[in-house]
């Protein structure tokens, strides 16, 4: 498999120009798109008020995460179990690791048990479970996804609501945090995982991004499936550091990946020269930013993700419209503001807690 798709200096086609066009003072921009970021979150409402201890009255939920052996969907599950408890309604999460046939057990628990919706969480895609959410929805289920679809992507015809996230926001945020701490000058490696469906439109949002910033810049992309990280991203990042010596700047769309990034900067003297940012907020990645290692990553609050899942589970169960995505803020952590994630970092702190309030009235709950 060939690991690494060099593209040369990064061309502006008309599609491109025409719908991310270049930007008048792109500096200007870039440093707005930042800063936008900085600031504390606040609690936006994604939709209309209802009486949610009333609709939810009697009903019951099972979610299914793609693996409760990821601390992700752990820190998830645990949020989405605390906001129904608030609300009053069954929550059932299908511990499982990562193995079909215990998803299918899962489909087939939620049928048996008449729960009222089956909810696909952190990453399961609804596509490898065609058939038993066929059988599902056949038994009167409401189908829901959490975390697993971009805001510009299309849910399949077997899912009722999903929580979909701004994964293309947060490649706009990388795109421009790289140009503006290279002074506009970015040579950028950007690693991805195309087998994730959301990868896609991630990359490509980092990559138009940069183009309407700066339609002379560089970007390579190293693409490596999920199963291969552990042996495919420190050799596939070497050899790009080696190929290419004037690369300034890696962007892993997934902060997990930051662990086999680093040795390869290590190893190829890059360490000090080339920087490094990514997404997740993922705890051990927000120590690495303390330590100096990795210079910025985008934090997203798993206990808001886990309010916001089942705000919009509960909207599908009460006949409310879909939320256009989870409302859950993007926000920079740096050297600057590091501290506030906790020593050693959390999933939660440094987010404050707008949305607990926030959400607890809008369910009518105070």
């Amino acid at each position: 498999m060939r690991l690494l798709a060099v593209s040369s200096v990064l061309a502006v086609s008309a599609l491109a120009a025409m719908s991310c066009p270049a930007s008048a003072d792109p500096m200007a921009d870039a440093k707005a798109i930042v800063e936008q970021h900085r600031a504390m979150p606040v609690f936006t409402p994604p939709g209309e008020a209802f009486d949610a201890k009333s609709c939810m009255a009697g009903k019951k939920v099972l979610s299914i995460p793609i693996s409760m052996t990821i601390p992700f969907n752990v820190e998830l599950q645990k949020a989405m179990s605390e906001a129904a408890k608030e609300v009053g309604f069954t929550y059932t999460t299908w511990d499982n690791q990562l193995k079909i046939d215990q998803w299918v057990q899962g489909v087939s628990q939620a049928i048996s048990q008449k729960y009222d919706a089956l909810d696909l969480a952190g990453g399961l895609n609804p596509e490898v479970l065609g058939p038993q959410l066929g059988e599902a929805r056949a038994a009167g289920l409401k189908i829901s996804t959490t975390h697993f679809y971009d805001v510009t992507q299309k849910a399949v015809p077997s899912v009722d609501y999903s929580g979909k996230v701004d994964f293309t926001g947060a490649g706009k945020l990388l795109a421009a945090w790289a140009y503006a701490q290279t002074e506009g000058k970015p040579n950028v490696l950007v690693i991805g995982s195309s087998d994730v469906l959301p990868s896609i439109p991630f990359v490509q949002a980092i990559k138009d991004q940069l183009a309407a910033l700066c339609p002379d810049c560089k970007v390579k992309h190293l693409d490596v499936p999920v199963s291969e990280w552990a042996t495919k991203i420190q050799s596939g990042t070497q050899s790009a550091l080696l190929a290419d010596p004037s690369i300034n700047y890696i962007l892993p769309i997934y902060d997990s990946m930051s662990q086999f990034v680093i040795p390869a900067m290590r190893i190829t003297g890059a360490e000090g020269s080339v920087k490094l940012a990514s997404f997740n907020g993922t705890p051990f990645v927000l120590d690495m930013v303390r330590a100096g290692q990795v210079e910025m990553d985008v934090g997203e609050s798993l206990g808001w993700a886990g309010y916001a899942a089942i705000d919009n589970i509960m909207r599908m169960l009460c006949g409310k419209p879909e939320v256009a995505k989870l409302n859950v803020p993007l926000l920079v952590f740096d050297e600057s503001n590091i501290a506030t994630a906790g020593t050693p970092a959390n999933f939660n702190d440094g987010y404050g807690d707008a949305h607990l309030d926030g959400f607890r009235k809008l369910w009518k709950l105070k």
